[in-house]
């Protein structure tokens, strides 16, 4: 089945550029485009993507409030944030909003298709770079908002491994392959996590693993 993407940003050019990456694609397919951060919020409540490649700097509405109007709604549509700046508070305003990834737009056409699977997967993603200086900023409580550091102990030795994966940034389906299990079952190994940490989300996990200091062979 193929992944329903919409795009969102205020250049025409550069909703034409993306669309034709997009479409490189067989298994993703573009069905609407927005120029504001208004409109794209009527056009995803009305076209339900499986996911949204939503600028940050828009008329009318920014990509971040866009994106808070929608998780607002419970709109099951998941948001990529492409942009062209790479700043903190742009990251950290993306992802309390609700965003499920963050991508830098001279990431190559591959990243990108790869990013669009990832998060309509259900998993959340962010730019190498972007994730090195989020786990140091959360981790030394530089960030308002920062997780506490739950108790371990609830976790089996298989969840201890699972979450240690989760904080190199690895996919369901690489932590499959590297704990010889299948992406199926990582998937549940991360949903107990979630449940039993309290975590909101995925990078919620990788922030808690790495405040632990675990390692693979945790």
């Amino acid at each position: 089945m193929s992944v329903r993407v919409v795009i969102a940003d205020d250049q025409a050019l550069i909703r034409t550029g993306l669309r034709g990456i997009v479409e490189t694609a067989d298994d993703l397919t573009v069905v609407g485009e927005a120029a504001t951060g208004a409109s794209a919020v009527d056009e995803v409540l009305r076209l339900e993507p499986d996911v949204v490649l939503m600028d940050i700097r828009m008329p009318e509405l920014d990509g971040i409030a866009a994106t808070q109007r929608l998780t607002a709604t419970g709109c099951a549509s998941r948001v990529l944030i492409l942009t062209t700046f790479d700043l903190d508070e742009y990251v950290y305003g993306a992802l309390r909003a609700g965003a499920s990834g963050f991508l830098l737009k001279d990431a190559p056409p591959a990243d990108l298709h790869a990013a669009i699977r990832v998060v309509a997967a259900g998993d959340a993603l962010l730019a190498p770079k972007v994730t090195r200086r989020l786990i140091a900023a959360f981790t030394t409580g530089a960030v308002p908002g920062t997780p506490a550091s739950p108790e371990l102990d609830v976790l089996t030795a298989r969840e201890r491994q699972v979450l240690a994966l989760v904080g190199e940034g690895l996919t369901n389906a690489e932590i499959g392959r590297r704990l010889f299990i299948t992406p199926g079952t990582a998937k549940v190994h991360v949903a107990r996590l979630l449940y039993k940490l309290g975590a909101r989300d995925r990078v919620q996990l990788v922030i808690i693993a790495n405040r632990a200091g675990l390692s693979p062979q945790a």
